[in-house]
């Protein structure tokens, strides 16, 4: 069903994509970092299978391949960028670095970021705070495809939350979630796999429970994390709403069902509350609180006492966020990543509109 590409040959095909659409050599080489950190890590949802969604949306006149990218208001410790239709895989470091330096300067950055596009994994920006021990936020809004609890419209995007704390001889402490149930994009691999999506994932366009994946397409909703409202569901659309306020309303992005859809073919709002897609970033230097050695130490000493929590079976083991895609990616550096065959498609298709050599499979 799957079959194994190495990273490098993926790398080199994305980014002569990159360039075939006009991105500079700079910003071609940060856009293929940004999206197979996602294939690398497990994200299979929001790796390579995005790159003909990206291209798309440069067919349609919605992303600037050439973008010029630059602060529009800030503070010592914080910015507003206007990403000026950028590749959200390029706008996003851009922002972060920005946060970072600014907290290299007076112990914290905030960035909130208007007029950029999809921006790939969360965990890929938060995690750039990780090489200067700082502490990494990460957020996004994302195309409406989610009802309030108790609500038939789609208003919120997944809008993930990604926070990132370095260690001293641990793994870092990498959270990468949506505020959904599941991402749409699990949605498409499973109607890839032609298999039912679990109960509490989506509801139909009238708003019962369903396990269709192709809900959405026809209508529907995704829940917000806890599903129904008898399971908490509205703990996650309050955490999505957090999201989409820093994220659109704080940049003067679009927010709520403004927000344009990752889709070409879909249209965007005639009537647009703010610029584009919106980002919020954040940087903490954990020496801004307490001296740095003993923050990482006792962040060590943290997650060793939560791995050596009992666990109620010996198969299933206490994790650390950040456990399960580190595996991913040990494995998939050494066997290559896994791509179903509508991805593979997807890039032949590519490779012939381009004339990009197509990847070799392992």
């Amino acid at each position: 069903m799957t079959t194994n590409y190495s990273y490098k040959e993926l790398y080199k095909f994305a980014k002569n994509i990159f360039l075939a659409i006009g991105c500079s050599d700079d910003d071609a080489t940060q856009a293929t970092n940004t999206l197979l950190s996602a294939d690398l890590r497990g994200v299979d949802s929001h790796g390579i299978a995005r790159l003909i969604g990206y291209v798309r949306l440069w067919e349609s006149e919605r992303v600037n391949p050439k973008p010029n990218i630059k602060v529009v208001h800030e503070t010592p410790s914080t910015a507003v960028i206007d990403g000026d239709k950028g590749l959200g895989l390029v706008v996003g470091p851009v922002a972060m670095k920005i946060a970072m330096e600014k907290a290299k300067n007076v112990g914290t950055g905030w960035v909130a970021v208007k007029n950029s596009n999809h921006y790939g994994i969360a965990g890929y920006h938060s995690m750039m705070a990780l090489e200067e021990d700082m502490i990494g936020f990460s957020f996004t809004n994302a195309s409406p495809l989610v009802a309030p609890t108790y609500g038939k419209e789609r208003m919120l995007g997944t809008n993930p939350i990604s926070v990132a704390i370095p260690t001293k001889d641990e793994p870092p402490f990498v959270a990468d979630m949506a505020t959904t149930t599941a991402a749409n994009g699990k949605l498409e691999i499973l109607q890839r796999k032609n298999e039912k999506a679990p109960l509490g994932w989506v509801q139909d366009k009238e708003g019962n429970p369903s396990t269709d994946p192709g809900a959405v397409k026809d209508g529907g909703a995704l829940l917000p994390l806890g599903g129904s409202p008898k399971n908490a569901g509205h703990k996650g659309y309050i955490l999505g709403s957090i999201v989409d306020i820093l994220s659109g309303v704080l940049s003067g992005a679009n927010y709520g069902p403004w927000v344009p859809p990752f889709v070409s073919f879909l249209p965007v709002s005639d009537n647009p509350v703010g610029e584009g897609l919106g980002h919020f970033f954040g940087a903490m230097r954990v020496d801004a609180f307490r001296p740095k050695e003993d923050f990482l130490k006792h962040m060590d000493h943290w997650i060793r006492r939560f791995r050596e929590t009992e666990s109620i079976n010996d198969e299933e083991k206490v994790k650390i966020p950040g456990d399960p895609e580190r595996m991913f990616e040990q494995e998939r550096n050494e066997n290559g990543i896994p791509l179903l065959k509508p991805v593979v498609e997807s890039l032949k298709s590519l490779s012939e509109k381009f004339d990009v050599e197509l990847p070799n499979p392992n």
